[in-house]
């Protein structure tokens, strides 16, 4: 299961899909990568795809063998991540959560702030930044911050995406 509800990635694949056909190209899911940290050349992209657009079932799919190859587990690239799927399920899920941990935790402290938080959500397009609503962001992080230290902790995540998702 992705780090993310599907709910909310298919809501940031429909933002992406600008001309609302089904498909995004390769530079809008280049630009997303990009704005969540993830660099791989458009060569990589149009390799590992073979093709010039996906549909939700094949993001998707990128995301997590995506997620996997960020997280060091595959040999050969992109490629490699597609061939490398015989883990255990559970296994998988820790990893992805992990991943996306590392996405929300910018300044690498293991934990997860307020602002952490609405930067990332700001740059997938989830977050109004016009709004700056910290009482609502600080609700958001209060909802799961078991030990009430005012940010998410790798535990506290993770208890958090296995209930959302």
């Amino acid at each position: 299961m992705p780090p993310i509800s599907s709910k909310d990635l298919h809501r940031i694949f429909k933002k992406l899909d600008k001309n609302c056909d089904g498909l995004i190209c390769l530079q809008e899911l280049n630009w997303l990568l990009d704005s969540i940290g993830i660099q791989l050349t458009m060569e990589e992209l149009e390799s590992f795809l073979e093709r010039p657009s996906l549909d939700f079932d094949e993001f998707l799919f990128f995301y997590e063998s995506i997620s996997k190859q960020n997280k060091g587990e595959c040999k050969g690239g992109v490629a490699g991540c597609v061939q490398d799927n015989d883990n255990d399920q559970g296994q998988d899920d820790m990893e992805i959560v992990y991943l996306a941990f590392k996405v929300f935790d910018m300044n690498g402290d293991g934990f997860i702030s307020c602002d952490e938080l609405e930067n990332v959500l700001v740059k997938l397009e989830l977050w109004d930044a016009s709004r700056s609503d910290v009482d609502y962001c600080r609700s958001m992080i209060r909802a799961y911050d078991t030990n009430l230290d005012g940010k998410l902790d790798f535990e506290e995540f993770k208890n958090m995406m296995l209930l959302t998702t």
